[in-house]
């Protein structure tokens, strides 16, 4: 079985809702980087040992949290040694706004996967964008570079759309799957 780590900043605790979805999807752990942007160290140990790393953060101000960016920046001691060469990477993020400018959030964390040398797992669905299209459909969001998640800014974490989460839990899964297919 491979292993597997979703890494993520949540600044309210919608994103953290997210990455346990991810998570149960994917079986992977969840690794929660805290308010002051730090990972303890035994979290970094987890992400040198996993073959896939899930990225998670919130989208504000059209990239990531300052505490996810903090983390990345460290990263370059992994990046340096190579530590991360040919793993398994995607990415989710999440913001109060359909759109909210999560695309550039995300290809920042698909670069921040590609310095790494990692190999990039996509959302892999169709867009549900039809008409009679709703918010508990799968990847309603229209994602394509990975999963994209909307929580109104006055939703409790028990308010984001269930398609989302549903998407989640499928993004996830198909990490874990691509993982095993070429780690077999």
């Amino acid at each position: 079985m491979s292993k597997i780590a979703v890494v993520f900043h949540s600044g309210y605790g919608h994103t953290r809702r997210v990455a346990e979805y991810v998570a149960e999807g994917a079986g992977a752990e969840l690794l929660a980087i805290d308010a002051d942007g730090n990972l303890p160290e035994a979290d970094w140990a987890k992400l040198g040992a996993a073959d896939a790393i899930i990225f998670g953060t919130p989208t504000y101000m059209g990239g990531p949290s300052w505490q996810f960016k903090k983390f990345a920046d460290a990263s370059s001691k992994a990046w340096f040694t190579r530590a991360w060469q040919d793993k398994v990477f995607g990415a989710f993020t999440n913001s109060a706004s359909l759109n909210g400018d999560k695309g550039a959030t995300m290809i920042g964390l698909q670069t921040l996967a590609s310095q790494h040398g990692g190999i990039w797992v996509s959302l892999g669905l169709l867009p549900s964008n039809t008409k009679a299209a709703a918010r508990t459909d799968i990847n309603n969001m229209g994602g394509s570079v990975g999963l994209l998640v909307q929580s109104p800014s006055d939703a409790s974490v028990d308010e984001i759309p269930q398609g989302d989460l549903d998407t989640a839990k499928a993004y996830g899964a198909r990490v874990a799957e691509v993982t095993r297919k070429l780690r077999a």
